[in-house]
């Protein structure tokens, strides 16, 4: 059976920014002749490891709601000298975006069953976006309502 995780995504304001924010990242990777892999660090390995490797994804939470997701390919144990062991969630480097889905804040990352998962989004000629549905804010506040 298969198990995501939930993370809020601290400082970033949009799915773009997030992806701009990566791309950087694997290019200083790649420019310091480390692998160029996007690698999210946390204080605590999932106790259902298994679980989240049998085809979970990182769902990130932007602006109070669910706008994407990356596959995880693999959870590394990091040495942070001082700190101890840590966790690194090693990631697919596409984000796909989902239906947005209204989260509450939370500390570290909590799990997400797959039928609780917001459904990614149609990828049609490059749209995030089917055009048939309202604007992306809309959609979310009509969503919690109950009324689509």
């Amino acid at each position: 059976m298969t198990v995501h995780l939930l993370k809020l995504c601290v400082g970033i304001d949009s799915v773009e920014q997030l992806e701009a924010s990566q791309r950087r990242r694997l290019a200083a990777a790649a420019a310091a002749g480390r692998p160029a892999e996007l690698l999210h660090r946390t204080r605590h390995r999932p106790r259902r490891d298994a679980e989240v490797l049998a085809g979970g994804s990182l769902y990130w939470i932007i602006k109070g709601f669910v706008r994407c997701r990356q596959p995880i390919i693999r959870l590394d144990v990091l040495e942070d000298g001082d700190e101890g062991k840590r966790c690194g969630i090693v990631m697919a480097p596409e984000l796909i975006r989902t239906r947005l889905q209204a989260r509450r804040p939370h500390q570290g990352w909590r799990y997400l069953e797959p039928r609780d998962a917001p459904a990614d989004l149609a990828r049609q000629a490059g749209l995030a976006e089917q055009e048939d549905e309202p604007p992306a804010e809309m959609a979310a506040a009509l969503r919690e309502l109950g009324l689509i």
